[in-house]
């Protein structure tokens, strides 16, 4: 429940709580200081040193950084809630300092409004996602496998992955191409032919016949969608500067953004431009605030979605560096320290239609209306694993349903292979999958040197790079099963839009009430009926983990666990993941249906893409709501 919105400079209020405590918000010179009794503090963006912020000093402003990220965050937003039943959001685009510390301290603009929720971590959470606006659900086919490198740049390199999927009889759902465009423009394939020209850019307008690149990048596309893969481009917000390019449309359009003040600017009247010594130095940046340069950006890019393209990566965007700026809504760099990213993923949000995707880094406040996000730049280390497990369940906490991360880490050496497992099996019961890689030879030798050769994460590279053959048979599995899993997968992100609620959640989201759930932030529910615990150490097959009340079943061997206390997981059932007492896992299983039934009785609600049934069941007799059709083709398993 939102209980009240604070515009008031000076304010104090002390608020009784159900269970008797008080909180007491008192502001006064851009301070907001709260005395409560409080255990876990969650929210802030997606943080990737620590869920429970308790103890810690956050700044929420958007920082680019490349791996090891800390207390740093591409995504933040000034929103945190409490066990202890109440939460702040301070409206603002500013940067705001929160200090969880005895007292919470927040430096806060002093005319910036606070609203004070209070209620359940589930009922705060989703207070706080109606008020900035609900998430749009991506299309099924968004939760299957993705496949990126980011040194595929052609399109034998696009067929050799087909070929790849085929002959080692791996299913994938998205192709992402990084390295496709002419590295100018970047809405230009590359090695494509055409004369510089204003207005909407066309298919017809760009010659292929001397491209060394993409032969008939339309016929490709058409090819992927056969296989029953979609595709999704990369893409970056900046004009970049003319020197290096070679590009007569790049600085066609690049004078033409100027000229009419569609990108954003210093105050003197002239363009602002990226600062040297950070990512595209001398770059103009589009002012997605102005209607014409939306219109302008997208006027460029419309004949891709038309050809086929699926969605859009949206990367960068955390490029405002001084405050001495102007965009055309009126607010300064101040404001768009934060606000810019999200302004961007507004932006692509506004211009894609129902059945694409935009999977998207950087973001600031109402970022879980923006999906897909993925946590960004990592190495290939153990350490750096653990943080991407945290920063998806702060994520979580703050709203962001659909969320991803690349399996084994993006950058440096390759990962080992153990990781590499590791990272797959958590990723097959994340919110969405990918393995993902830097270019290769590495991106930044002078930050990780040695690296060389082919960087790419494929699981037949990975094999052949360590010359484990069986790893290829290993990592199918989890794809296997990942596409096994799409009618549970579809059935929580829709609860997710529909509910308010994310698809990954810390025990302690579904579990307030149980306080050995507070210390735990290593493992979570997917959906409302399946408990992950991952393998967060190496070389780690079995693991120590907490069962919440009720009675649990190993997803893979269908043992029982008695809940309200810690066990240890059994390595026979490859990944520790349980389903809660009272289910139905539906699954597609070799072209069938499969509704695997968990616990002696229970009554469950069951999805497949649009449709519902209720089944009731005891003692091995089932009653479904819903007679024939689909759901009376089931095949039914019964886990007892």
């Amino acid at each position: 429940m939102i209980a009240e919105r604070i515009e008031s400079r000076e304010y104090k209020r002390q608020h009784v709580m159900q269970d008797g405590r008080t909180v007491t918000l008192e502001r006064r010179d851009g301070i907001l200081e709260i005395t409560a009794q409080y255990g876990g503090v969650y929210g802030m963006g997606e943080k990737f040193d620590f869920l429970n912020q308790k103890g810690q000093t956050v700044v929420n402003e958007v920082v680019e950084k490349f791996c090891s990220q800390g207390s740093y965050s591409y995504c933040v937003t000034p929103f945190f809630m409490t066990d202890a039943g109440f939460g702040i959001y301070v409206d603002t685009k500013e940067r705001t300092v929160f200090s969880f510390q005895e007292k919470i301290r927040c430096e806060i603009p002093e005319e910036a409004a606070v609203y004070v929720f209070f209620g359940s971590l589930r009922e705060m959470l989703g207070d706080y996602v109606d008020l900035s606006g609900r998430p749009k659900l991506p299309p099924e086919w968004a939760f299957g496998v993705w496949i990126s490198a980011n040194r595929w740049n052609c399109e034998q390199d696009v067929e050799e992955q087909l070929a790849c999927l085929k002959k080692y009889r791996f299913p994938a759902s998205v192709l992402v191409l990084e390295a496709w465009s002419d590295e100018a423009t970047f809405y230009i394939w590359n090695g494509a032919s055409c004369e510089a020209k204003p207005g909407r850019a066309r298919y017809e307008d760009y010659d292929f016949s001397k491209s060394a690149f993409w032969s008939d990048p339309r016929g490709m596309i058409d090819r992927l969608h056969e296989a029953g893969i979609r595709l999704v481009l990369w893409q970056i917000p900046v004009w970049k500067p003319q020197e290096g390019t070679d590009s007569p449309q790049l600085a066609l359009d690049r004078e033409y953004a100027v000229r009419n003040r569609l990108c954003v600017m210093n105050q003197d009247g002239t363009p602002y431009e990226i600062p040297e010594g950070n990512w595209f130095a001398g770059s103009v940046i589009p002012d997605f605030t102005k209607e014409e340069t939306r219109a302008f950006w997208f006027e460029k890019r419309q004949y891709l979605t038309e050809m086929g393209v699926d969605g859009f990566k949206t990367d960068g965007g955390e490029f405002i560096y001084r405050e001495e700026i102007l965009f055309a809504d009126g607010n300064t760099g101040r404001q768009g320290k934060n606000q810019y990213c999200q302004d961007y993923l507004d932006a692509y949000t506004e211009f894609l239609e129902e059945g694409q995707v935009l999977f998207s880094r950087a973001g600031y406040a109402g970022a879980h209306r923006t999906p897909i996000h993925w946590a960004g730049d990592h190495q290939s280390t153990n350490e750096e694993f653990k943080s991407v497990l945290t920063a998806g369940l702060s994520a979580a906490m703050s709203g962001m349903s659909f969320w991803s991360f690349d399996i084994g880490g993006f950058a440096g050496a390759l990962p080992d292979p153990d990781l590499y497992l590791r990272s797959t099996q958590m990723a097959c019961f994340s919110p969405v999958m990918q393995w993902h890689s830097e270019p290769e030879g590495g991106q930044f030798k002078e930050l990780m040197p040695g690296i060389t050769g082919n960087n790419e994460r494929s699981p037949w590279n990975m094999a052949k790079v360590y010359g484990q053959p069986g790893l290829i048979d290993e990592i199918r599995y989890w794809h296997e099963l990942r596409m096994e899993l799409l009618p549970y997968l579809y059935a929580t992100a829709r609860q997710a839009v529909t509910d308010n609620m994310p698809m990954m959640r810390p025990l302690i989201y579904s579990f307030q009430e149980d306080g050995n759930c507070l210390g735990v932030e290593d493992a979570y529910m997917l959906g409302d009926k399946l408990l992950v615990a991952p393998l967060m150490e190496p070389g780690q097959r079995t693991r120590e983990l907490y069962f919440p009340a009720g009675n649990w079943y190993g997803f893979f061997t269908g043992k029982k666990y008695g809940g309200g206390s810690w066990q240890q997981s059994h390595e026979e059932e490859k990944f520790p993941v349980y389903v809660k007492e009272g289910s139905v896992i539906l699954r597609d299983c070799c072209g069938r249906s499969r509704g695997y039934v968990y616990g002696e009785q229970g009554k469950d609600t069951i999805c497949y893409g649009q449709r519902t049934c209720e089944v009731v069941w005891e003692q091995g007799k089932m009653e479904m709501e819903e007679a024939g059709g689909m759901f009376g083709e089931i095949e039914w398993i019964f886990v007892i």
